[in-house]
């Protein structure tokens, strides 16, 4: 998985009626886009984040087009 700055981060909840949750990515501890990512999530909480399952990255790119 490659991240940058910027960019959203979705998970997808693997258990039917939960609700997936989202953040933008504000750091990357590989220069190259790799993991951990430090995440600030939508109700505002900030952390590390070992991205696994139903991740998905959302550039703002990919954003503006859709």
């Amino acid at each position: 998985m490659e991240a940058h700055v910027g960019d959203k981060i979705v998970v997808r909840s693997t258990h039917q009626g939960e609700a997936e949750r989202s953040g933008e990515v504000l750091g990357c501890h590989e220069p190259d886009g790799g993991p951990p990512y430090r995440v600030r999530w939508e109700d505002g909480h900030e952390g590390l984040f070992f991205p696994q399952g139903t991740v998905t990255v959302v550039s703002p790119r990919e954003a503006s087009r859709g």
